[in-house]
């Protein structure tokens, strides 16, 4: 009987520990794949990797983590309701290690971005920390919207590694001030590679005077125009760093694109408060 009584003992405790294992490995499976309402997506299906990271973590939670060795355009994103005709301001943390672009396209990359649809924010790419990233929409007719948290792009696709955490949404308030306030960059050198051939263009006094005139043209005209119910101000600032990279399309050829100009301008954008922003470079020499 005594030896009975030990072998059930020995029984119960090794199932209970079996059984805490079990649960432990069931806890950390949830851990990794707990998307909290977040849909996966992706172009090439079966080819990119969602899991939870609790080894790269931001403000000591979690992160998203999305993991693409191949060439594809994948995203979290969630089901967000929204009032028609507001504006919005998503915004999240990103991390990114070795992401490239399948054909160097811009506005592809590690991003937030509306599902369906072209809104986006910057596109992040190569190997950086975490840094803030921010999408400003207007929902226009639309009651709900899809967020998402994206490797890759609308009209592109993506490989590497990139981290998501701290999401924010924050709702628009109606501006009443007529005031506007404009900011503008006027880039003085553009040093890029072009079909392997260095490009040096720059602008001159006299550019920056032609500018400098033409913006206080622009005042003038807003409040003429509007009979005095709309002002604009505008603080002009001259950049030295070169222009040094132009995004490029199939139909437009080379153009400046956001991810062109971020790193020179984000300090002074994020220091005030400018409803639009002017970005001025030369991109083709004099002719005569």
């Amino acid at each position: 009987m005594e030896q009975n009584k030990k072998t059930s003992k020995i029984s119960y405790f090794l199932s209970l520990a079996i059984l805490l294992v079990v649960l432990y490995f069931a806890y950390q499976y949830y851990q990794k794949n707990n998307f909290n309402d977040f849909v996966r997506s992706e172009t090439n299906l079966y080819t990119s990797q969602f899991t939870r990271d609790k080894e790269v973590q931001y403000n000591n939670k979690t992160s998203y983590k999305i993991e693409a060795l191949q060439y594809n355009d994948a995203m979290f994103y969630k089901k967000v309701q929204v009032k028609k005709n507001q504006p919005y301001k998503v915004t999240c943390m990103v991390k990114t290690n070795q992401v490239e672009t399948k054909e160097n396209q811009s506005g592809v990359g590690a991003q937030i971005s509306i599902e369906g649809s072209t809104e986006r924010s910057i596109a992040i790419s190569g190997t950086q920390d975490w840094q803030k990233i921010e999408m400003i929409f207007n929902s226009k007719n639309r009651e709900e919207v899809n967020i998402g948290f994206r490797l890759g792009g609308y009209l592109g696709e993506a490989k590497g590694e990139v981290w998501f955490a701290d999401f924010t949404i924050e709702e628009g308030l109606e501006e009443q001030n007529n005031n506007w306030k404009f900011a503008c960059f006027i880039f003085k050198t553009t040093d890029v590679t072009i079909n392997q051939k260095q490009i040096k263009l720059a602008v001159t006094q006299n550019d920056i005077k032609d500018i400098n005139n033409t913006i206080n043209l622009f005042k003038s005209a807003c409040s003429n125009m509007s009979n005095g119910k709309m002002t604009a101000n505008c603080d002009i600032y001259e950049i030295d760093t070169p222009l040094s990279s132009l995004s490029y399309d199939t139909e437009f050829g080379y153009f400046v694109s956001a991810e062109d100009i971020e790193d020179q301008i984000r300090d002074t954008i994020a220091s005030h408060n400018y409803d639009h922003i002017f970005a001025i470079v030369r991109l083709r020499r004099r002719t005569t």
